[in-house]
């Protein structure tokens, strides 16, 4: 794209019985400096629209065009058809694959060059595996398609935390953190923060796996076998390391103020403290793929679904951030 280009950003609704399609909804009635193509049934988004009683003006995208800036209260749609009528609330595996194929042709759009970068809305992972697909996330199917090495990051006001491991049953994560990993890992968010949010030489606090960062191989080996010898390695080529540090006083003001993010060991180590300090105002980024992917902080909340009361913050967190690593990448 020439320099002169808005961004154009993929959006997927989601689960459809969920409050993804709600939010697309929402985040349509303002305008974005960017085109806004949202990847799903055009049935579906004009149903949720009345059931929110919002305008919505849906018109079909249109790949040959030059991206202009999104009008408030109208929508680009690269249709993808539903297998089967949607109740608010109420899954249905016939949709399953619905869901797989709007995030593999936003996927596809990105590796293409089509879309700038791909914004989604939250999946049902149960209903999906119900359905005989084998999915443990968005970040790891995304990866199966680009290749990579994805690291999930999510991030709010004051704070940004990346995760060794994701979804994985805690009996695992030990084994899980090799010394290859960790180093991985650490390249990829020292890069991917250099890359995308402008931070030239980022400064980064790292946990332990155990309690009090194995109280020097008293509560644990892992500190002194893996985690200590890899920092020891990349701060002897300059990048700004600390730890491994304790979790239960790492995540105090005295230390992130100091910090650009926070690498935890494990989901449960990182994320609970992040969602505490922002949720609903917080935007999940993956890293590490050879495209810009944000996504929201929740989940489906089925309950909401068409009932007007989903917060559509963290969803604009998340446009707002893919434009941002867009516009870093100095495409814009």
């Amino acid at each position: 794209m020439s320099l002169t280009t808005l961004p154009r950003i993929a959006l997927t609704p989601g689960e459809p019985a969920g409050i993804g399609p709600d939010l697309c909804v929402q985040l349509a009635q303002n305008t974005h400096a960017c085109e806004l193509v949202a990847i799903g049934d055009p049935e579906l988004l004009r149903q949720r629209a009345k059931q929110l009683g919002l305008n919505l003006n849906l018109h079909k995208f249109n790949a040959d065009a030059t991206p202009t800036a999104h009008p408030a209260g109208s929508l680009g749609v690269l249709p993808v058809s539903l297998a089967a009528d949607v109740q608010c609330g109420q899954l249905n595996i016939a949709n399953a694959p619905y869901v797989l194929e709007t995030i593999r042709l936003a996927t596809q759009g990105c590796i293409d060059g089509l879309f700038d970068a791909m914004v989604t809305a939250p999946v049902h992972k149960a209903i999906l595996n119900d359905a005989g697909i084998e999915f443990t996330g968005h970040t790891e199917y995304i990866a199966s398609l680009t290749g990579g090495h994805p690291v999930m990051m999510l991030a709010t006001q004051g704070l940004r935390v990346a995760l060794v491991t994701t979804h994985l049953p805690l009996k695992e994560v030990s084994t899980a953190i090799t010394p290859e990993r960790l180093e991985t890992v650490l390249r990829i968010l020292i890069g991917d923060l250099q890359r995308y949010f402008g931070l030239t030489h980022p400064r980064i606090l790292v946990c332990g796996l155990n309690p009090h960062a194995g109280e020097n191989g008293h509560l644990g080996q892992e500190e002194l076998i893996v985690i200590e010898p890899i920092l020891t390695k990349l701060r002897s080529e300059g990048f700004k390391l600390q730890g491994p540090l304790p979790a239960d006083t790492l995540f105090t003001p005295k230390h992130l103020t100091q910090a650009d993010a926070v690498l935890a060991m494990y989901h449960d180590q990182g994320l609970p403290v992040l969602k505490y300090q922002g949720f609903g105002k917080a935007v999940n980024i993956t890293l590490g793929l050879p495209i810009v992917r944000t996504s929201v902080d929740h989940g489906t909340a089925l309950d909401l679904a068409g009932t007007g009361q989903a917060d559509v913050g963290s969803l604009s967190l998340a446009l707002a951030t893919a434009l941002e690593m867009s516009m870093h990448q100095g495409l814009y």
